[in-house]
């Protein structure tokens, strides 16, 4: 209600107006000014602290509450660990602060604190602390608080990587009952142990005991031995560098790595070189020998052996290779009796060291499904002897190639329902194989034979071979870490 002139209400108004503009004019501290970027209006209670902003991958920052006449703004929360790399969603305006009461002074708003980084995110920074103000009679409340932004999404993958992925189901020989083992288990129930260097991983995986390993990390080059009843997943993009072996073990699963060779681009960088010789004497990346037996590689990357990727000879029996990937560097071999110049040793897989070996007979018996041989594997793809060969759903588009799959001495091949895309000579038939047999598969845009001859065999396990029409697809998304 406004009072007329000439009364005394009229000019009490009078004088509190004058009053307030100076406190205006003159920012007086005892007028209670704040700028709005403190989020303290004049006569206002001490403003909020802002809210922490968001961490990367985060949840958004919790709002920093209004300060209430006198009272400190309320700390800004961290933002929560990124679980998908999902942007942070904003965070809701905070409260108004309550109207002053008795002009007391307002004490400073306390700085929000910075929001906690989500996984492989950058923290939020620490929001600003509001101004103290003297608090006028009937003073107003503090500004509402501003809002949290909004996080930008991490680039974590899905999920925790700490959780190791479930893999593919068993198929082929591997769960297969033979030579005293009934079927491919690891290292079954056993508690799992994760291991971050070389020195522990080879010490893990030693011996018959049944373990589950995780490893983590990736591991400098070195000699691995691979004893029986071995669990070995890799976990957080794991990478195992140098040579594993196995040799007499059995029931072994090795999963989810990515495991490289010595030879990077140059065979010359395996310890056991002999220039004298050429990539031969180097190590593959992978040895599965003397009689092993059941054993499983799932969802790996192998690449860069000096001698090849991964190599199953000398009686070793019951294998299984599924949804991995085959791969090289580019190199070339011009040293050495074996040299095979620009061509470069880039052997993938070798399935019989030599004809007629004796321990080879009725052993070698290996299924690949859903394999990819990609970037810069010349041949063997498998090169084999003596075993009953099962490649049913793999992909092979290793451009410039020699040659990819070989039935050898005593080798009997099933080649079902496989994409052999723009290489030379998908199959080689020696005279004295078994034979190979071909069902359902595609050759697009490659060259030289692709018609089987001879003899297979029938599996004794069940499968269902996938339609080539989404399998490059899928294989190419799939193949390799999880």
């Amino acid at each position: 209600m406004q009072a007329s002139p000439g009364s005394a209400h009229y000019t009490l108004q009078r004088l509190l107006l004058v009053a307030s503009s100076a406190c205006l004019l003159h920012l007086a501290p005892a007028c209670g000014g704040g700028s709005d970027d403190d989020g303290t209006p004049p006569g206002g209670a001490g403003a909020a602290g802002a809210a922490g902003s968001l961490s990367r991958a985060g949840a958004s920052g919790a709002l920093g509450a209004s300060g209430a006449l006198g009272g400190g703004g309320a700390l800004g929360t961290s933002g929560a660990p990124g679980s998908s790399g999902a942007p942070g969603s904003s965070g809701a305006p905070g409260t108004s602060g309550a109207p002053g009461s008795s002009g007391a002074p307002g004490s400073s708003g306390a700085s929000g604190a910075a929001g906690k980084g989500g996984a492989g995110g950058k923290g939020g920074s620490t929001g600003s602390a509001g101004t103290s103000s003297a608090g006028g009679t009937g003073g107003k409340g503090g500004s509402t608080g501003s809002a949290g932004a909004g996080g930008a999404a991490g680039s974590g993958s899905t999920g925790s990587c700490t959780t190791p992925p479930v893999g593919s189901a068993l198929v082929g020989w591997a769960a297969q009952s033979g030579m005293g083992v009934s079927t491919t288990t690891g290292g079954g129930a056993a508690t799992p142990q994760t291991v971050t260097t070389l020195a522990a991983l080879t010490s893990a995986v030693s011996g018959t005991a049944a373990k589950v390993i995780y490893v983590t990390g990736k591991l400098a080059a070195g000699k691995i031995n691979i004893g029986s009843n071995k669990t070995i997943v890799g976990l957080c993009g794991a990478e195992i560098h140098g040579h594993l072996n196995l040799s007499g073990s059995s029931n072994v699963i090795v999963r989810n790595l990515k495991i490289v060779g010595y030879g990077v681009g140059n065979c010359a960088l395996d310890p056991d070189y002999d220039s004298s010789v050429g990539c031969s004497s180097g190590n593959d990346t992978i040895s599965v020998q003397n009689q092993a037996h059941h054993i499983w590689f799932d969802h790996c990357d192998i690449s860069d052996g000096a001698d090849g990727n991964l190599d199953i000879t000398k009686g070793a029996d019951f294998v299984t290779v599924s949804w991995t990937k085959f791969h090289y560097s580019p190199r070339t071999d011009n040293s050495g009796d074996d040299s095979t110049g620009a061509a470069g040793h880039r052997f993938s897989n070798l399935i019989g060291s030599a004809d007629n070996v004796a321990g080879d007979v009725g052993h070698l018996n290996v299924t690949w499904h859903h394999d990819w041989w990609a970037d810069n594997v010349n041949q063997r793809m498998p090169r084999t002897r003596a075993g009953k060969i099962h490649l049913f759903n793999n992909l092979f588009t290793a451009t410039g190639n020699s040659y990819c799959s070989n039935a050898g001495q005593g080798a009997a091949l099933l080649v079902e329902n496989t994409i052999y895309s723009n290489v030379k000579a998908p199959f080689q038939i020696d005279s004295n194989a078994v034979g190979l047999v071909s069902k359902g598969n595609t050759f697009p845009g490659s060259t030289g034979t692709t018609t089987g001859s001879g003899d297979a065999f029938t599996p004794p396990y069940a499968y269902t071979p996938d339609s080539v029409s989404n399998l490059q697809a899928s294989i190419e998304a799939n193949a390799g870490p999880e």
